[in-house]
């Protein structure tokens, strides 16, 4: 993983003591909160519904072990004990004192950890596939190109007041767990003749209006991708809405003018900007390369994994649901729940990042990810090792056998935290989990992506869930919309709003009403809600969700 170097660390230093002087002249009065507000939304800091709220970066969702026992320090030390994993593979803490601040960031750059760029209308941070460097399914690692991205982007002289936030994403597969296609821009590590490159999404986006990107290119060589991307977010700056924030997005600029003519506009800022990039980005690329070469995977044997997976039925349900294939035969990626039945989704306490630190520096290589569905990951684990892992996450509650099950459910912060949010997400996550787990249908049902916002910025993917969940405000009473059929994988697709919303107390009875239709229209167990969804279409669902509706028509 990418290392500081000399330079990134003064630069950090020197940031951080810009900021300490900054929160200094707000707590003394000298600033304004209406001047402190551009200069903190800088530094990843947000005023929240009940305290200030620090949302801290995790490039392409890596971290060494170091950085994790960090993150759990600032948890324990100036927090209430745990942090947010959040569907941009950052962290968040929703409790810190301002004067506290400066502090918890120069902890951050003790170990190559900032929050620059986590807020404002910039380029955010690059997130990327949680499975990336190991995945068996990959083309190319695509974080050196994160990182290289990162650099480029950080402190831009041109895009640091841009008409919105502007998000990217990589991939180096063709299954995409990166959602590329609900990005500003999204790239997906494509190959051809020999040549490494991208495929380059455009004008993807949630929120209010959401959007599936389209493709701006087919290919873009790596030589040119960086002058490639620079044209995109350079027109969409000069050409982007300023005039309404709710139409300034690049999607809109897409649908707007469409991309024949984004593409045209693309491809001339491109031949104007792309002599000045005289090779010294691709350089960069070949150092920063260096910094991710992978492990050594050792050697054993896996007959001990194999007996376990044979023997332990407990185990073999986790292994089952929580492993994925590595591009090595003998190893495993791991995939850690932090989404027991009941908890808040994507919340982790102090001792339980210090204990997935500890097995990262035992058994992964030193090695962890954040994915965008708000869960840990150990990228690179030897079989053998995995009962052991399981072991000693059963002993702190991080074992739940439930990755990609009704359970495993993406939720913002909602109205418990957010100042933005109109309805409360966390409690209707927690109650769903536990109703399916009380039923024991979790593993019956199978493939299931469930995704609640709080509100309509569309923070926990609503749209793209297989059911998703959006709470609204209606006269002063939360009132939950559905959508059912949202895809966020390469086959991306927005999800169809059902009909009118429910009250708090009826959403989950209601959801429990739509898996039960699943179950009775599936052709068989081998096939998911998503592929069920789209062969019988909305209609028995909807008789289920409104069967006064259905009374009445008769």
């Amino acid at each position: 993983m990418y290392r500081y170097s000399e330079f990134d660390t003064a630069f950090l230093a020197e940031r951080n003591a810009q900021f300490r002087a900054q929160v200094e002249r707000r707590i003394d009065g000298s600033l304004t909160e209406d001047e402190f507000k551009p200069l903190r939304l800088m530094n990843g800091l947000y005023l929240q519904l009940h305290a200030y709220m620090l949302r801290v970066a995790i490039p392409y969702g890596t971290l060494s072990s170091a950085q994790m026992r960090q993150l759990a320090l600032l948890a324990e030390k100036w927090d209430k004990g745990y942090g947010h994993f959040t569907t941009r593979q950052n962290i968040q803490y929703n409790w810190p004192k301002l004067n506290d601040v400066p502090d918890m960031l120069d902890a951050l750059a003790e170990v190559g950890m900032h929050a620059i760029q986590t807020s404002g209308n910039t380029i955010r941070n690059v997130t990327a596939d949680h499975f990336a460097g190991a995945a068996a399914d990959e083309v190319a690692d695509p974080r050196p190109y994160a990182e290289l991205l990162r650099q480029w982007s950080t402190d831009h002289p041109e895009f640091q007041f841009m008409p919105r936030k502007f998000k990217i994403a990589i991939t180096g597969s063709e299954n995409d767990r990166a959602v590329i296609k609900a990005h500003d821009i999204g790239l997906q590590l494509v190959e051809r003749d020999g040549v490494l490159g991208a495929r380059v999404i455009v004008g993807g986006g949630l929120g209010r209006t959401p959007m599936i990107g389209k493709e701006l290119s087919e290919f873009v060589a790596f030589d040119d991708l960086l002058a490639y991307l620079e044209a995109t977010v350079s027109v969409w700056n000069q050409i982007g809405r300023r005039d309404n924030k709710y139409k300034a997005r690049i999607k809109i600029t897409v649908h707007e003018h469409g991309i024949d003519a984004i593409r045209a506009k693309v491809n001339e800022r491109f031949l104007q900007v792309r002599p000045q990039f005289k090779g010294a980005d691709m350089n960069l690329l070949e150092e920063i390369k260096g910094h991710f070469a992978p492990p050594t995977f050792r050697e054993a044997s896996v007959a001990s994994f194999e007996s376990a997976y044979t023997n332990d039925p407990v185990f073999r349900s986790w292994v089952d649901t929580n492993i994925a294939p590595h591009k090595n035969a003998d190893h495993a990626i791991v995939t850690i729940s932090i989404k027991k039945h009941g908890q808040t989704p994507g919340d982790a306490t102090a001792e339980q990042m210090r204990v997935m630190a500890d097995l990262a520096e035992e058994f992964a290589y030193d090695e962890l990810r954040i994915s965008h569905e708000q869960n840990v990951i150990l990228p690179h684990v030897h079989k053998s090792d995995l009962p052991a892992i399981h072991a000693r996450l059963k002993e702190h509650e991080l074992a739940t056998a439930n990755i990609g099950l009704i359970s495993d459910i993406i939720a913002c912060p909602g109205m418990d935290y957010c100042a933005l949010a109109t309805a409360r997400s966390i409690p209707v996550a927690q109650e769903i989990a536990t109703r399916f787990d009380d039923l024991k249908l979790e593993h019956d049902i199978g493939h299931l992506k469930i995704k609640i916002s709080g509100c309509i910025n569309a923070c926990g993917h609503h749209h793209v869930g297989h059911i998703g969940i959006l709470g609204l405000d209606r006269a002063g009473v939360e009132n939950y919309q559905i959508t059912l059929g949202g895809d966020a994988t390469e086959t991306a697709a927005v999800g169809d709003r059902t009909g009118p919303g429910f009250a708090y107390d009826e959403i989950v009875p209601a959801v429990e009403r739509i898996v039960e239709t699943y179950l009775e229209q599936r052709d068989g167990a081998e096939e998911t809600f998503l592929e069920t969804y789209r062969r019988v279409g909305m209609a028995p669902f909807k008789a289920a969700l409104y069967p006064e509706a259905r009374a009445n028509a008769a």
